[in-house]
């Protein structure tokens, strides 16, 4: 059958026709380029919401183990009924297991540093750090003062924030901790900077104490003896 020339080159511009409306029709380039901008950016957020909740919940179980601890040191009562329950090395440093224990996946006694401290009355009615023991190898100390602060007069104002002083009364202690933990981030390294995580917590204790000890420290360590928790 004989195709005239004109027919052969209709036929040929409706296939070229059909070539372009296919590629115009063709996104998946362009799709293609606009995952290749959002995906990074995805990622970016997907994993800053990460780091974020991270940073949140160990805030949160800084306050906790700071709360337990003061708790748990309020609560030490070794001894009879024939005399006034004692504090003992080794109960400071049962304290300071369970704060481990319960700072479990942080790497706290690396990162992190508790300071206990038993606020007290002195002679004169002022307030005093009678003694003072701490857990964690991050080299920090109390913003109150060391053990014996305060150990005479009337000068020394208390532990806590200047508008909220926590003060002991005559006759009980104050068990005031002060935990601060170097944050491990999760996903972006230092991108959020340096940042430590402080947290304060205070418990009166739960009954009378001998509170002056062997020495007037406060403190027993009977035989056997342990290493005491020292802030030094």
């Amino acid at each position: 059958m004989h195709v005239s020339p004109l027919f052969r080159q209709t036929k040929i511009a409706g296939r070229r026709a059909m070539r372009r409306t296919r590629l115009l029709r063709d996104n998946r380039a362009t799709v293609m380029v606009e995952m290749a901008f959002c995906v990074p950016l995805l990622v970016l957020i997907g994993f800053g919401g990460i780091e974020m909740s991270n940073l949140t919940l160990v805030n949160t179980r800084i306050s906790q183990i700071g709360l337990n601890t003061a708790d748990n040191a309020s609560r030490i009562a070794f001894g009879s009924n024939l005399s006034l329950p004692r504090v003992r090395e080794v109960d400071i440093n049962d304290v300071f297991a369970g704060a481990e224990t319960q700072a479990t996946g942080l790497n706290f006694k690396k990162n992190g540093r508790i300071i206990l401290s038993s606020l007290e009355v002195n002679a004169d009615g002022g307030q005093t750090i009678k003694w003072q023991r701490c857990y964690g190898d991050l080299k920090l100390a109390s913003s109150y003062g060391t053990q014996g602060t305060g150990k005479t007069g009337t000068a020394f104002p208390g532990m806590g924030p200047s508008n909220n002083r926590v003060k002991a009364i005559a006759g009980t202690a104050i068990m005031f901790v002060e935990v601060t933990y170097q944050y491990q981030p999760v996903a972006y390294g230092n991108w959020l900077g340096p940042r430590q995580i402080r947290s304060e917590a205070a418990f009166t204790i739960r009954e009378g104490r001998d509170l002056q000890g062997p020495d007037g420290n406060g403190v027993y360590n009977p035989s056997p003896s342990v290493t005491a928790s020292s802030c030094a």
